[in-house]
């Protein structure tokens, strides 16, 4: 499990393709201390197991489901990415709960500079309208932010300065693509609340199927 909270912006020092799948090695200096082959990372929001690791890098395999369904597949030596070790349950959630599964991507469309703040517009699939409401939780890249506005297939978030400074957000330009995972337990209500609907119309046909 993770939370959204950064811990270390570092560069990809080498990529290397099999197939469809590849290797990371990511440069770092936070991450790393005592970290070992099997330990999880979260790489702009996608879970990865470490297989190789040394003093200031480690590598992580990207396999053909991950690359489809993220923009690890785009990734560029020299680009920086956003890193999270896995938390354990005596630490604080400061952001909220992530599963490093990404539901999606987006793009990055407009940032509107405010004095204190930057407000940034995201694409996304407009099939997942109904997991994403202002004022909820949501991770781009593994940084946990809150929702603003949502209109159509467009959202909208709030972020302060730390956050931007301290992210990959700040090497992002316009039209780049974006891991989004939208918040689990709105995805549990939401799956709740089809299921009770199937069920009740399901109890309802089968009730007035009855014959006289």
């Amino acid at each position: 499990m993770f939370t959204g909270i950064i811990e270390e912006v570092a560069r990809v020092s080498k990529i290397q393709r099999t197939g469809n799948s590849l290797r990371l090695r990511i440069d770092a200096k936070l991450v790393v201390k005592n970290l070992k082959s099997g330990d999880s990372v979260c790489v702009n929001g996608v879970c990865l197991t470490v297989v190789n690791s040394g003093v200031d890098f480690f590598e992580l395999d990207a396999v053909e489901e991950t690359i489809k369904r993220t923009n690890l597949g785009l990734l560029k030596n020299g680009d920086y990415v956003n890193l999270e070790r896995a938390r354990t349950f005596s630490d604080r959630i400061d952001g909220h709960i992530v599963q490093g599964h990404i539901d999606a991507i987006g793009r990055l469309l407009r940032i509107n500079f405010l004095p204190n703040s930057k407000i940034l517009l995201f694409s996304f699939p407009r099939e997942y309208e109904e997991l994403i409401v202002p004022k909820g939780s949501i991770a781009i890249d593994g940084i946990s932010l809150t929702v603003v506005e949502v209109e159509n297939d467009i959202f909208s978030v709030s972020v302060v300065p730390y956050t931007f400074d301290n992210t990959n957000l700040k090497y992002k330009k316009i039209g780049d693509v974006v891991n989004l995972e939208f918040d689990i337990l709105g995805k549990y209500v939401v799956n709740f609340v089809k299921l009770t609907k199937q069920r009740d119309k399901s109890m309802f046909d089968q009730y007035y199927s009855q014959p006289d």
